[in-house]
């Protein structure tokens, strides 16, 4: 397909799919970098997905903004179901295949409740909807599954995956050069050191961001308390409230941001020849 006369059309959306995940990352990147520089401030701005949404759509523009923001993380998530069913026969081992297909896996289903979070905005979601309220009703979420016992299974199931996973992603940012998709002789030397600076700082960021998700998410599930399972904003504000934590949250910001403009550069120089 990608070889056809439609891989011009596949390399387009999958290039418009990185830059619009470069973009989330650059918005709740700042946000959190506000957050971080108001710590003390009960008026600090929102930190959450859904508060990075609602700063881009803010603006007389921002509906369309939103529009092409919907269809970006609709087509990373493409990218990543393509990638899931095509990418490990590539793969050397059988190990690696699996590993190569659920990483892809999560990167699509990851991206497709971001898709379909943002596009809820689009139905007429008031744009004063605050942090706080989302909050509520991830709260209201996780109080419904604690009612069963599948329930807490699944909570406890998705937080240890979520913990693993982010496990794997600070492993990934030691190991790879985040050049290894890249066409390296259409980038000047200095741009590719930069990428695996951004890439390795960025990446260990993410994967600090998505284990405290899953902390937080089993102890939830543990002590059978809805409120502790925390979304992004109330993970930002926690950190910001322990010793010293304005400053590591600035730190964690700034790694977010880092790797917001990886995910641009990648937009520009990803090599998507087939099978790469």
């Amino acid at each position: 397909m990608a070889r056809g006369g439609s891989g011009v059309w596949l390399r387009a959306v999958s290039r418009l799919g990185l830059a619009c995940r470069g973009t989330v990352y650059l918005l709740v990147g700042s946000l959190a970098l506000r957050l971080a520089l108001a710590a003390h401030e009960r008026t600090a701005a929102p930190a959450s997905t859904a508060g990075a949404v609602q700063e881009a759509v803010a603006p007389a523009w921002g509906r369309a903004t939103l529009v092409l923001l919907v269809a970006g993380l609709a087509a990373y998530a493409l990218t990543q179901l393509i990638e899931a069913v095509f990418r490990p026969s590539r793969a050397t081992g059988a190990m690696g295949a699996w590993r190569q297909r659920a990483v892809s896996s999560w990167g699509c289903l990851l991206y497709l409740v971001f898709c379909l979070s943002t596009a809820r905005l689009l139905e007429g979601t008031p744009p004063t909807q605050t942090a706080a309220s989302e909050q509520l009703q991830d709260t209201d979420v996780t109080a419904v599954l604690l009612r069963t016992g599948w329930g807490r299974a699944l909570l406890i199931l998705v937080g240890v995956l979520a913990v693993v996973a982010g496990v794997e992603i600070g492993r990934r940012s030691v190991r790879l050069d985040f050049r290894e998709r890249f066409t390296a002789e259409h980038m000047p030397r200095a741009l590719a050191l930069l990428t695996r600076a951004l890439g390795g700082v960025g990446c260990v960021a993410r994967a600090i961001v998505i284990v405290l998700v899953g902390v937080f998410v089993v102890k939830a599930a543990v002590l059978s308390r809805a409120k502790q399972a925390k979304g992004l904003d109330a993970i930002f504000r926690s950190v910001a409230g322990s010793a010293g934590g304005s400053w590591l949250l600035a730190l964690l910001a700034s790694g977010l941001l880092c790797y917001g403009l990886y995910c641009l550069i990648e937009a520009r120089y990803r090599d998507l020849t087939p099978g790469r």
